[in-house]
């Protein structure tokens, strides 16, 4: 089980696309990792757009991956898009979904 850095639900690694930080000095390129073959300290990402869009909001990325510095999300969000499963838009999986309140909810 890992943890999504967007939506932070927990789901099986498989289900979760795995990226980790390529670079030197303060500017990293955030690379995918399919096969999860690639050294040094991975996070996890939900295939959906919108997960990658709250995340980017949330800076996750530097965060999940102890980075001090400027990541590159470039190469992971085309990833994302290049995987997304057929018949989901880019409008549709971006809006943010709506949790009901609990705030004044009968017990």
């Amino acid at each position: 089980m890992r943890t999504c850095i967007g939506c932070r639900l927990r789901a099986p690694a498989t289900d979760l696309l795995r990226f980790v930080a390529v670079g030197a000095g303060d500017v990293f390129r955030l690379q995918p990792d399919p096969k999860r073959r690639l050294p040094g300290r991975g996070a996890h990402l939900h295939l959906d757009p919108a997960c990658f869009a709250q995340a980017e909001r949330r800076r996750a990325f530097g965060r999940a991956l102890r980075l001090t510095g400027v990541a590159d999300t470039g190469l992971l969000a085309e990833h994302i898009r290049t995987v997304m499963p057929r018949g989901t838009t880019d409008d549709k999986a971006s809006a943010p979904s709506s949790r009901p309140s609990k705030v004044g909810r009968p017990q």
